[in-house]
């Protein structure tokens, strides 16, 4: 049994325990709230990729086989270290490679490329191994996001090689090209598609289409489409993506016009279509324009969705005033229901921070609890931040805060994210809590959660004036590699 006031492990262990076997110590609510205990013993607080295999290789008490590699590789200065470190290092080739590893190593390395390509160039090595063609196209993502464009596309020549490149494959290249301010090489690749083994048809020009206007090139894109357009037939999405592109870079006048276009084309507007503009007149702040669009909608028999619902609700809830939030109660209790619509995590919390707002707690409760029950959806973090923000505003960071947290891990098993880690050390700080708010900084820290610069000063700060010198230690150590690295 977990009991109450004991810290479950030092950071040192924590960091090398198994991420399964990681939890919530007890002594984040040291004697705040003694029913906490066995609550927060049990549940992780960090969320782990999985494709529903096995982990061959978590002994009990031993470091986990991943914890070993990432090691190694964060000691490495390049990807040639990090593949000569985990080839030559003894203990490393009796490692059994698993796709639950390879996935867990790239989902920790998304942000780090040189240590990604030098441990997937090493599980290559593995003769007895074959990654999934995913996880190539995860590395090429991973390369282009760090607008390594040479190395993916070295990558992708390789993939090319072994036939592993496919569509999903194409659209990262495209998407990475564009970001990186490379949108005439999208065009080449799509121009190329022929030597990948691939079809230049619909889904692959949406594809393209869909990369140039995410990146606000949607006239590039318009420019294109009708040279290919003679031989290669859009369909709705075409005209949806479109429509995004249009609405991205405030060109709502051409967004309506594409909508006109379609219907000329015997080309059935969708939910999508309607909803990608009403999203920005709500932006806008237009709703008499919302109004006479969700009208059309329903002349044209498409009924708006949950999703068109809670775009206009939650800009009712963030226009500030006190009708419109007469309005949002009212989208929520008669027009979704009317239109048969069950609200989502997404609508309820919108409500919930509307009500937070206006220092409404007995509301934002009521619509917590009611969501809470709810046969369709569930609380997330985010149904629960309004309210912790509310909570250290007024300056419950008793009795109501303990609850509100009990309630998010005991009953909702959630995991605390950056920003509700951030929040809670901040507001325990400001609220002469720093003891509790320096448990919350090495709980983030064993989940493998980096903490801002502003969060460690300000705790330092107030550890200090606390006269805590080994823990102001602690945290000024962990500044010193925070800037090294």
């Amino acid at each position: 049994m977990v009991l109450c006031g004991r810290i479950l492990f030092k950071i040192s262990t924590f960091l090398l325990l198994p991420l399964q076997t990681r939890s919530v110590s007890p002594v984040f609510f040291r004697s705040y709230s003694p029913r906490f205990s066995t609550a927060v013993g049990t549940h992780s607080l960090s969320g782990h990729v999985s494709y529903n295999q096995p982990v061959e290789s978590t002994h009990s008490g031993k470091i986990h086989d991943a914890d070993v590699i990432i090691a190694k590789a964060l000691e490495a200065n390049c990807e040639t270290e990090v593949f000569d470190s985990l080839v030559y290092e003894f203990g490393c080739e009796r490692i059994p490679i698993s796709h639950t590893l390879v996935a867990r190593l790239l989902r920790r390395f998304q942000d780090d490329w040189k240590s990604a390509l030098g441990v997937f160039r090493w599980v290559e090595t593995y003769t007895e191994y074959k990654p999934l063609p995913e996880f190539y196209d995860k590395l090429v993502d991973i390369l282009g996001k760090m607008k390594e464009m040479d190395k993916m596309n070295a990558l992708v020549e390789q993939m090319r090689e072994h036939h592993l490149v496919s569509l999903n494959t194409i659209a990262k290249m495209m998407r990475r090209c564009c970001g990186a301010g490379g949108w005439k090489d999208a065009v080449r690749i799509f121009d190329e598609l022929e030597s990948f083994g691939l079809e230049k048809n619909t889904e692959s020009m949406n594809l393209l289409l869909d990369s140039l206007c995410k990146e606000r090139k949607v006239e590039q894109a318009r420019s294109i489409f009708l040279e290919l357009k003679s031989h290669i037939p859009p369909n709705a999405n075409t005209y949806n993506i479109f429509i995004h592109g249009w609405c991205k870079i405030k060109r709502v006048e051409e967004a309506q016009w594409t909508i006109q276009e379609m219907k000329g084309l015997g080309l059935r507007p969708c939910v999508i279509s309607y909803s990608t503009i009403i999203q920005f007149y709500c932006s806008q702040s237009n709703f008499n324009r919302v109004y006479e669009l969700l009208d059309e909608m329903q002349a044209q028999g498409c009924n708006p969705n949950v999703v068109t619902l809670t775009t206009v609700m939650h800009s009712l809830t963030k226009a500030g005033e006190d009708g419109q939030v007469e309005e949002a109660v009212r989208v929520f209790t008669k027009e979704m229901p009317e239109n048969n619509i069950n609200p989502n995590t997404s609508t309820y919390n919108s409500m919930i921070a509307m009500f937070c707002h206006h220092r409404q707690e007995p509301k934002a409760l009521q619509y917590l609890r009611n969501l809470e029950i709810s046969p369709y959806c569930k609380p997330d973090v985010q149904s629960f931040y309004p309210l912790l923000k509310m909570y250290f505003r007024d300056g419950k960071t008793d009795k109501c805060l303990i609850s509100l947290l009990d309630d998010m891990v005991k009953k909702h098993h959630l995991c605390f994210d950056l920003a509700t880690f951030t929040l809670l050390i901040h507001g325990l700080c400001r609220a002469g809590k720093c003891e509790w708010a320096y448990e919350l900084f090495t709980e983030m820290v064993g989940q493998n959660i980096k903490p801002r610069y502003l969060t460690c000063s300000l705790l330092l700060q107030e550890i200090r004036q606390k006269n805590m010198i080994d823990k102001a230690e602690m945290i000024e150590d962990f500044i010193k590699k925070m800037k090294s690295s």
